[in-house]
């Protein structure tokens, strides 16, 4: 088998099957794996990869779940064993050494400090996307790019340099960003404290979140690292990062496995010194790209090429390289990827790749394809080919000896980890910020007091006496009583309230027990209610009187008229009319 061609499948030519691959040089314009679980990636990359180790290439993987890299570590051959840097966060008794923000001794990039600055802005974009605004960047891009110039500064200088002041004041004496430090001089330190402390709260609570997990705060805090990345990769080291979401956390696996990602970028970048031609070819593998896919690593595909840094990504469906802002990754991936790769794909993803198998595959044949089938267009001398189908190769077998994973970690343990109590040691002497920020069981750290700040002791006011009765107040009495601090004066006790009942509120009345002065009481009583009747003027009578008269009179001649005349004063007086005094009623 040809070492310069990694092959990975076989294709059914004029009813002949013939083993294909893809040349180093090739390699080199990257390659795209999509398809859905299951369909057979895992294996695709696992042949290509063990592949590469037998060959002496140097590689590195990075894992979210764990299962490529701990089947690769069962099979890396016995002559290649000191050759592997095995990082495993999960492994919290031998924590090793990764400060991103450390800048390696050789570098002669004097854009080294930006382009990594940049790197964790989109790796802090990406993972704190919910909470992210261009206040939390400009602060926090700062602070990343003061810590960048200290020698011996770590991520848990973060919280520091942001509520400590003297510590503040030694970060910027090695600062030679003229636009970095007059933010922390000329704007920072002049904010009110209550606007910075909101300002800041945000950076405090998912950076503490991070850094509050033993896990990781004995990794990224220690100002060594002790994976030299540069080194590696001209040394064709194999590098296994077990970045497991079940293991740290999935946000934690995100970080450290885009963080690992970006200092491969800056090693490789770093490669400038050396001539093209001595530049070693390094193969990067990441699995389930799309948990680090961000901004930065778009332009690690188009410069990547030049420095010899082969990237090899894979991952489920498109939708994962989309986010509602952005399609730049998407981009970058399709605009840049020479070999593309496709198993068996969701509706949506197949009528997108379509247009880039046209006219040769349709979406019915991107949809319906077996597991361990796969269409492709494979650079040729570095020349995209026409789209073809062929099927994978199954497990390659290498021979191993026995115990090898074992081997290789207890090698990697001595080479590059280092104790927990001595990493945690050193970490509280060089950062007072653990000590000094409790952290609660939400893991959201608390706010800690400033020391100008800090809260008075309360003062107490003597009592005053009250004034005795025969004192009246005066006017001084009552400007130094507005001077003095008002201080409440004792009241007497409330005394119960009277029940009151209706029976008390009647006048009482006398007991009689006689029968008749309660009868002349009664009378005396109504008479008084009883309206006093009006006397009625001389000379009027009532209608009884009148029809009497009439009466009295019935054998007069005009006895109709009389009838009559009394029925009309009959009527008068049912009206209520009443005769003039001298009147007369006329009959």
């Amino acid at each position: 088998m040809d070492d310069s061609v990694a092959y990975f499948a076989k294709t059914n030519f004029r009813n002949k099957e013939r083993m294909f691959g893809i040349q180093k040089k090739d390699r080199r314009q990257h390659m795209y794996v999509i398809g859905q679980t299951g369909t057979g990636k895992s294996t695709f990359l696992k042949n290509i990869a063990l592949q590469d180790i037998r060959s002496g290439h140097g590689i590195c993987i990075v894992d979210p779940h764990g299962e490529f890299v701990e089947e690769v570590l069962e099979m890396i051959p016995s002559e290649r064993i000191r050759d592997v840097i095995y990082f495993n966060p999960a492994d919290s008794n031998n924590p090793v050494g990764f400060n991103v923000l450390e800048v390696p001794e050789q570098t002669t990039n004097t854009d080294y400090r930006t382009i990594a600055a940049s790197g964790l802005m989109g790796i802090f974009t990406k993972i704190w996307a919910n909470v992210w605004s261009s206040r939390m960047e400009y602060i926090l891009n700062n602070a990343v790019l003061a810590l960048l110039e200290m020698p011996g500064a770590t991520l848990l200088g973060i919280q520091r340099i942001l509520i400590d002041k003297e510590y503040r004041k030694e970060v910027l004496s090695h600062v030679k960003n003229d636009q970095v430090r007059a933010f922390w001089t000329q704007e920072y330190d002049l904010w009110e404290p209550r606007f910075r402390n909101e300002a800041i709260a945000a950076i405090q609570n998912k950076v503490g979140q991070f850094l509050s997990s033993p896990l990781i705060r004995n990794i990224v805090g220690q100002p060594k690292t002790s994976l030299n990345l540069y080194d590696a990769m001209n040394q064709e080291k194999i590098i296994l990062v077990n970045v497991s979401k079940g293991r740290i956390g999935e946000d934690n696996s995100q970080l450290l496995g885009a963080m690992i990602i970006t200092k491969i970028q800056l090693a490789a970048m770093e490669r400038v010194q050396i001539p093209e031609d001595d530049r070693k070819d390094f193969y990067l593998y990441v699995d389930e790209f799309q948990n680090f896919a961000t901004d930065s690593f778009a332009s690690i595909l188009s410069e990547a090429r030049k420095y010899r840094l082969n990237i090899i990504i894979a991952h489920q469906y498109i939708g994962q390289l989309v986010t509602e802002t952005s399609t730049k990754v998407r981009d970058a991936v399709f605009g840049n990827v020479g070999t593309m790769v496709t198993f068996r794909v969701g509706a949506t993803d197949a009528e997108f790749l379509e247009k880039e198998f046209a006219p040769e595959v349709t979406i019915q044949d991107l949809v319906g394809l077996p597991n361990h089938n796969i269409f492709l267009k494979l650079m040729i001398n570095n020349v995209r080919c026409a789209p073809f189908s062929a099927t994978t190769l199954p497990p390659l077998a290498i021979d191993t000896e026995e115990r090898t994973a074992e081997k290789i970690i207890e090698y990697s343990r001595k080479t590059y980890a280092r104790n927990k109590d001595e990493v945690e040691t050193e970490i509280r002497a060089l950062s007072k910020i653990i000590d000094a920020i409790p952290q609660s069981k939400s893991h959201k750290p608390i706010s800690p007091v400033r020391s100008d700040h800090a809260p008075a002791r309360p003062v107490i006011v003597p009592r005053r006496e009250p004034p005795k009765q025969h004192e009246s107040y005066s006017s001084s009495h009552v400007k130094k009583e507005k001077e003095d601090v008002p201080v409440p004066q004792p009241t007497k006790p409330v005394e119960p309230k009277k029940v009151l009942s209706l029976a008390s509120l009647l006048p009482k009345k006398e007991e009689k027990n006689d029968a008749t002065d309660i009868r002349k009481e009664y009378t005396s009583r109504k008479e008084e209610k009883k309206p006093e009747r009006k006397k009625r003027p001389a000379g009027m009578t009532d209608l009884r009187e009148a029809l009497h008269r009439a009466l009295q009179k019935k054998n007069s001649p005009v006895r109709e008229n009389t009838q009559t005349s009394s029925s009309k004063e009959t009527k008068q007086e049912v009206r209520g009319e009443r005769l003039e005094p001298g009147q007369s009623v006329k009959l």
